[in-house]
């Protein structure tokens, strides 16, 4: 639309800063699931965030306020309040190692990979369906465990549940690491390509 703001190399947008906020919330989390054991205060601050996140992402959009900052900082908030919230988990249940290891591989992958497609393709790709699914169930997976005392008066959830959960969420993140890495990678191949014809008609 002509006339329309552009915003793709601005910084301080209303996503972004409500992205920002989003990560002031993390220690806040941690201080009131592990310092105080404040479950109920913590289920709060992540609904804050996921509200704040969803608000985030439709001003974005409806207002045209996508930025390259945001296309980062977005997923950079979502794998911090992620990353904060099983790291508090292992303290109580120590078998979530498990996907937070594979969490922990897949956004390393994607971070070394992304920033290769970023060099030689000079853009930004947003999340997938697969990254995006694999998100909902590491957040169903956490949430579950942090809610269940609430409604059980303070029973940990049961242990069928529990692995469960975490299978899920251990298997599409396992799912989201492969076909990122196989786009990434074919995205560095065809910039690379793209690069080298250039140069050669220059």
């Amino acid at each position: 639309m002509s006339g329309q703001k552009d915003y793709s190399k601005k910084i301080f947008t209303i996503p972004n800063v409500i992205s920002m906020f989003r990560l002031l919330l993390i220690p806040v989390f941690i201080w009131s699931y592990l310092i105080i054991e404040n479950y109920l205060f913590a289920v709060i601050l992540l609904a804050v965030s996921g509200i704040s996140d969803i608000v985030d992402g439709f001003i974005a959009r409806r207002f045209n306020m996508v930025s390259d900052v945001g296309k980062v900082l977005d997923p950079v908030a979502d794998k911090f309040t992620q990353f904060a919230i099983i790291t508090c988990l292992i303290f109580k249940f120590n078998y979530m190692i498990i996907p937070f290891i594979f969490l922990l591989i897949k956004e390393a992958s994607d971070v070394i990979t992304g920033i290769a497609v970023i060099k030689t393709t000079k853009t930004v790709n947003g999340a997938e369906w697969h990254g995006k699914l694999a998100t909902v169930f590491i957040y169903t997976m956490m949430v579950a465990h942090i809610i269940w005392p609430l409604f059980t008066g303070g029973d940990q959830i049961l242990p069928t549940v529990s692995v469960i959960l975490v299978a899920a969420a251990t298997v599409t993140t396992i799912l989201s690491f492969i076909l990122y890495t196989v786009k990434n990678i074919k995205l560095i191949k065809a910039g690379k390509k793209e690069n080298g014809e250039i140069k050669r008609n220059k």
